[in-house]
């Protein structure tokens, strides 16, 4: 029988472990005067309080890491492995369980809750496989006779995650997984906003038997993120999130030269070549822009359109995005849900505001879907309408901003290096997509492009195999693919001269 809003709000009453941090192993109460209240997007009213973490949990955290770290650190890869498929087995027994909390606590429609935890599933298992096949220590080929020289891979240390909103228990595998698989233990940040399903982490580590203090979590706010960041036990820093908080977190961590990786904003583009076919490239468009409400940091929300397609496409792409159904996540229908937060529906109304002062031409959407953003009274959810301006110029804030939500802004261009320059145009650089039907014509404009994943004739497909990341300004380092792994590795060389 398939559950309802009604089964998941009294999953969260009455197993979801609120008010509690997981510190060394077992739930404990926070003891603190700091509440937040957990809403549900869709009608933007509280289902639930928690208490939130203070520094002083940072420190009980930070300790337990530190002392599991010895121990955990010299567990074989195949052990860790081991762990990593244990957690991902835990998830796919829960799977409808944690679709369904992700759905009321973010918004989500329910396509893609299960999208996200199959993907989150899907990283444990890559992670446990490639670190059961890397070996600790490689031998370095070297001309210099009578002379050994030796690779060795060890864990960074104690590492603080910090997780954002919009992907719950996505981004958090995409840190957590090569954490572990290094044999880095770990204080893990989820965002306040999204934490109903992150909370399940804890109960699936105590039943895997995962040796206490390795995995410490806690629900806390800014503060605790400071706290993470600066506390000296520990090593490493991984951040995703906002450019504002980004520059705090590197500057924080600067103070004792943290290891750090930094996955933050992004505008980017999508070109539509002339030979292109309108009608699938519309659906790679909405697909770009529209998944998860355009809460994405790889949403394509630049359209870069060849002049001689443009008004055919134009008209398509209204007509496309006008039969979108916006609605509750966990109504079938649903294709795009509402923002995540009353402050996510504000920065996208703010945007509505700063293009009709720029005059920008609207070619549908542009409006909330409610009456009073300012009257909670009148709340009917975070909804907003998915919107398409045309033709933005280069000097507009929404050509140059991310705004984070269901916005594309569209921008014409006669010739391939005019196209380039175009999508070059941004101090993000974190992903791209072309849209072709010649493919070497296609990897031609790809290679020219600086971002660090492109996609050609295809939606936004992320593999975990595939290292993500971005230049210029949407961070440093990347996650998931050998990469992520090496993240959260030091190398060190011995060299040795005579026999074994």
């Amino acid at each position: 029988m398939e559950m309802t809003k009604q089964d998941f709000l009294a999953v969260l009453n009455n197993e979801i472990k609120l008010n509690h941090a997981f510190i060394d192993g077992l739930w404990c109460d926070i003891e603190s005067d700091m509440e937040h209240s957990l809403i549900d997007p869709s009608i933007g009213q509280v289902i639930a309080t928690t208490k939130l973490c203070l520094t002083k949990h940072v420190d009980s955290a930070a300790n337990a890491a530190k002392v599991a770290f010895v121990g955990w650190s010299q567990t074989t890869r195949q052990q860790r492995a081991d762990y990593l498929n244990a957690i991902a087995s835990a998830m796919s027994a829960r799977f409808d369980t944690l679709v369904g909390l992700s759905v009321l606590n973010n918004g989500k429609p329910i396509e893609e809750a299960k999208i996200d935890v199959s993907d989150a599933i899907a990283c444990y298992q890559y992670y446990a496989d490639l670190i059961s096949q890397q070996p600790q220590r490689t031998q370095v080929t070297t001309k210099e006779e009578g002379v050994k020289l030796y690779k060795v891979l060890e864990p960074v240390g104690v590492c603080a995650l910090i997780v954002p909103w919009n992907f719950p228990m996505v981004t958090t595998a995409w840190k957590l997984a090569p954490a572990l698989a290094a044999g880095c233990t770990v204080i893990l940040k989820p965002s306040e906003i999204t934490l109903i399903p992150e909370l399940v982490l804890g109960d699936i580590l105590i039943e895997i038997g995962l040796p206490k203090g390795v995995v410490n979590i806690l629900p806390g706010a800014a503060e605790v993120g400071t706290a993470m960041t600066m506390h000296p036990l520990v090593d490493k820093v991984s951040f995703t999130g906002s450019n504002a908080v980004g520059e705090k977190v590197m500057r924080q961590a600067s103070s004792s030269i943290k290891d750090i990786s930094l996955e933050l904003g992004g505008k980017s583009a999508i070109i539509v070549c002339e030979d292109a076919d309108i009608n699938s490239a519309c659906d790679i468009i909405i697909a770009g822009i529209f998944f998860n409400a355009g809460q994405i940091c790889s949403a394509t929300s630049r359209l870069l359109v060849h002049k001689n397609i443009a008004d055919d496409l134009y008209q398509i792409l209204r007509k496309k995005t006008q039969e979108l159904v916006v609605g509750d996540g966990f109504d079938s229908d649903t294709i795009m849900g509402p923002l995540v937060s009353e402050q996510q529906l504000k920065q996208v109304q703010q945007y509505f505001s700063i293009a009709k002062q720029e005059g920008l031409s609207c070619l549908t959407g542009g409006k909330l879907m409610r009456a009073d953003v300012n009257n909670l009274e009148n709340n009917k959810g975070y909804f907003v309408e998915p919107t398409v301006y045309m033709n933005v110029p280069r000097s507009s804030r929404l050509w140059k901003e991310e705004v984070f939500g269901p916005v594309l802004v569209t921008h014409e261009f006669s010739t391939d290096q005019e196209a380039i320059i175009l999508a070059n145009d941004s101090k993000y650089a974190l992903a791209a997509t072309v849209v072709s039907r010649n493919e070497s014509h296609a990897m031609e404009m790809a290679l020219q492009i600086k971002a660090g994943h492109i996609w050609i004739n295809e939606i936004q497909i992320v593999l975990p195999e595939a290292g993500w990341g971005g230049f210029k300004q949407s961070g440093i380092g990347r996650e998931l693919g050998e990469d992520g792994l090496a993240a959260y590795q030091l190398s060190k060389h011995i060299l040795l001269t005579g026999s074994e």
